[in-house]
Parts: structure tokens; sequence; C-alpha cells
């Protein structure tokens, strides 16, 4: 879901699955074309059918003028209505409540682990290829294979024209909607493409590997050699394209996206964030292991690159070593998260053995009203954390950071029930004090 995740500013607690999740509610697995009506349109209100005619009319121009041949616009247009579930998902604010080891459990489940090790024995000729010319491991691109749309058995139903049409028609993605429907007009007149073959996640994530339309422009490659760059019906197609991207955006060859570590008893929390690199040399010498207590590995770049020390749940739950590659996986889905899953699940295709730490399944997850709440009780009392936009991201984790080591708490930046009900407590005292 090439950037999705990012032009959606959804939760990090269940972005890597997003489109998955809009999917199911509408799709099995994709055989032939779907049909040019959505799976769920409810009917528009009136008036709504005239408006949306009439900015479907106006479009064309915007759209001739980018380069859009008259019958490639009309034939793809033709038929599509207001989409109003599409309108509400939109409009939607889910409350994302799911803690990051019930995410993982899904993400890194057994079931998928072992249909990741099929899918990569099935297609490792290609993938060997793929890999050979990108740089980027072949158990990497089936992670996100399956992370995405379940190795190819969940790409959406949704008319892509249709759900991009609606976006852009009117609401808070509308700018997004219309760069991506006049993406996906360059797309079908480019591939070329049947309107029919282009079917989407409501948001206009497609294919194999969940691109966006402008990310097929900018990044797409013909894997399978047939002259076409189909990431719907073309497994090569599409894990070569999300290898070329990736390649695009940086990845390292030979080097990991991180692993799990363990932390010595006197570990300087104030250090650890997903944003805080240190050289790698700093942390060997603080005394920090791989999760089976072994020397972390050397490599020509351990100090000019670094790594960071991400604390997903805290000190009561496991460690992890990020290094440039996490933050080149985040690029395609901008959720640590998502990251975490790819690079787990990755590794399980591959033979390595789980997360060895437990995690803290006993700490219920904060609700979005908590999480609200949390960004603005560290605000009043002084800890910038950012845009109170209900998400707990790397600044609100810094600011929490340095409350906590004012404190004298463990600074591991991660927001607790238990953390909230202090801060209320202390805004509380604040706003007593200032009334005496």
């Amino acid at each position: 879901m090439r950037t999705l995740a990012r032009l959606l500013a959804l939760s990090p607690a269940v972005l890597a699955l997003v489109a998955c999740a809009a999917t199911q509610q509408t799709s099995g697995p994709t055989a032939g074309p779907a049909v040019r009506t959505a799976a769920i349109a409810p009917n528009p209100a009136p008036g709504d059918d005239a408006k949306f005619a009439a900015f479907v009319r106006d479009f064309r121009a915007t759209a001739l003028a980018a380069g859009i041949r008259p019958e490639v616009y009309d034939r793809s247009m033709a038929g599509i209505s207001l989409n109003t579930h599409i309108q509400d998902l939109n409009l939607r604010q889910p409350e994302f409540s799911q803690a990051i080891w019930d995410y993982l459990d899904v993400a890194v489940s057994p079931k998928r682990v072992a249909d990741g090790q099929a899918a990569l024995a099935a297609n490792d000729a290609m993938l060997n290829k793929i890999e050979a010319r990108y740089g980027v491991p072949k158990a990497v691109l089936v992670a996100i294979w399956g992370l995405e749309t379940n190795y190819g058995t969940l790409m959406g139903r949704y008319d892509m024209f249709e759900a991009l049409a609606t976006l852009g028609y009117d609401g808070p993605r509308q700018a997004l909607g219309r760069r991506e429907l006049l993406a996906a007009l360059k797309m079908e007149q480019a591939g070329p493409f049947q309107p029919e073959e282009m079917i989407s996640s409501w948001a206009g994530a497609f294919g194999q590997t969940q691109f966006m339309p402008t990310t097929w422009l900018a990044h797409a490659v013909d894997g399978d050699g047939d002259g076409k760059k189909d990431l719907w019906h073309s497994p090569a197609d599409a894990l070569a394209s999300t290898a070329a991207m990736l390649a695009g955006d940086g990845w390292k060859s030979g080097q990991s996206w991180g692993c799990e570590v363990r932390l010595p008893a006197n570990f300087p929390y104030a250090e650890s964030g997903r944003d805080n690199p240190q050289p790698l040399s700093h942390w060997r010498q603080l005394g920090v292991t791989t999760a089976l207590g072994k020397r972390l590995p050397q490599g020509p770049d351990d100090d000019s690159e670094g790594g960071s020390i991400f604390l997903p749940a805290g000190v009561r739950g496991p460690a992890f070593l990020l290094l440039h590659n996490f933050h080149v996986i985040m690029r395609y889905n901008a959720a640590s998260s998502y990251a975490l899953g790819v690079g787990l699940l990755a590794d399980r295709i591959s033979g390595l053995p789980g997360v060895v730490a437990s995690w803290p399944r006993d700490e219920e997850p904060l609700s979005r009203d908590d999480r609200l709440a949390f960004q603005r009780a560290l605000a009043s009392l002084g800890y910038d954390p950012g845009k109170i936009d209900g998400m707990i991201g790397p600044k609100v984790s810094d600011a929490l950071r340095a409350y906590q080591a004012a404190h004298g708490l463990l600074p591991d930046g991660f927001a607790t029930h238990d953390l909230l009900m202090r801060l209320e407590r202390e805004v509380a005292a604040k706003g007593s004090t200032k009334g005496g």
C-alpha cells in the first residue's frame, strides 16, 4: 500500500492491513475482472447525483488538458456513480485501539508464515531474479505481498475510477482523490488496461502489493517480460515493481532491517526512540546484544548509518535495533507497526525464530479519546506532543520520555493508562493551584 498510510493519515496500530481490512468485507480471491459497480454502494442523498455528474463532466477538461485521450476518459468514467459507502469510510474516524502485539499476532501468524514460505518456494526462480536485479531480499518482498493482499487473494473489489472520483468529488481527501484519479487515467492509457480490470480498495490502492496509481506511474516495471506492467494478474510485475520502489527509496543491499535485542539492566532509556540513531559501536559498548545474548553483528556502515533502539511496548516488552532498511520499508507504508510486521514476517519466512521477549498483554491499549487526552495533558504540562490528533507518534514519545526523565521514571516513551492518570492528576493539581 505504497504511501497510502501517509496519504490517508491513519493510526499506526493497524495501517499494515488497512487495504485487506477494507476489502475483506467485499471480496474473496480475485479471479477475473470486476463489474463496473462497487460491492457496497448505498443510494446518495437527493441532489448529490447531479452534483457528482457535474464533477465528472467538469473533470474531463482537466484530464484532457493533462494528455488523456477523450475516448479513454469517456470509457473509464462511463457508468460510475457516487459511492456513499466510500464517502462514509473517508469521513469516519475509526477507534484504532489495537495493541501492537495483537496486530503482530495477525501479521505474523503461523498460517501467514506457512503461506509465505509456500509462496516463496513456488516463485523462487522469479524472486531470485528480482533480488539479483534490485538487491531487495526475496523474503522481504514476499512479506509485503503477504501483509498487503494475503499473497494476492485480497486485492479489493471496488471500481478504481468510481472510488477515486468519489474521493475527489468532495471531502477531506479531495486533492488526493483528484490527483490519483488523473494518475489512474494515465495508467489506463499507458497500460493499456480496460476499466473493468482496474479494481482497487476503497481508497484506490490496487494490485498484489497495493500500489497507488501515482506510484505505478513512478515505479512500475515489467517483471515477466510480456510488455505490460500488470500488478493485478502478474506476481512478477507486482514484486519487481515493489523491489524497484524500495531500491529507489534507498534500500541497502546486504543489510537487514534490524533485529530483536536484549538491553542491559542499566540501559539509558532516554537514548531509545525510533528516530534517535546511534553508532552501533555505541550500543555494543553499552552492552546491547542480540535477543539470544550474542554480540551485535558488525558491518562497514555500522557507525556511519547507525541504528536506533525501538521499544514498541515500553520497558516491559521486546526491544528492537532498527537499521536503515527499516525506514525504507516505512516509506512504503509510514507506520512503524507495519515495518516491524514486514521485518518479522520476512525473518520467519526465512526460517528465523520469532520474537523472544514477552509482550505486556495485560496492558490495555489506549482508546482514541485516551490518546487525545494524553497529548493534551503533555501539552498542558509544558511538553510538546506536536499536533493534537489522537496518534502516538515519535513526537509524543519524545515528549513522554522527557516527562518520565524529569519525574524519575524509566523514560521508555510508552503511553499507558497509568501514565495518563498520573498526567491528568498533575494537570488537575496545576489547575487547582492556579485557581487558588
